[in-house]
């Protein structure tokens, strides 16, 4: 459940919000905002990779709802305006 609330929490508004608006063709609109979510958005990505620089999952030995609650906007945080090259454990 902590990774579930992490989610919501810690990643989805800074990377998922930041997906629509450049999806939708907004980044320019919203580029404050942006530049706002990247800090934090970095932050919820770090804190994810030194647990999986560990761990192959994010709880326990085995594949669960938060790997797939995490995996979405994270597999798409490039489009986010986040790059991923800096976190090789993700």
């Amino acid at each position: 459940m902590q990774w579930l609330f992490f989610e919501q929490y810690s990643h989805e508004p800074f990377i998922a919000t930041s997906r629509f608006w450049y999806l939708t063709g907004k980044a320019q609109e919203y580029r404050e905002a942006l530049k706002q979510k990247q800090a934090p958005g970095y932050g919820a990505l770090g804190v994810m990779e030194q647990h999986l620089a560990n761990h192959a999952f994010f709880t326990g030995d085995r594949y669960t709802i938060a790997d797939i609650g995490l995996f979405v906007y994270t597999h798409f945080a490039g489009e986010s305006g986040f790059d991923l090259t800096k976190f090789p454990a993700i």
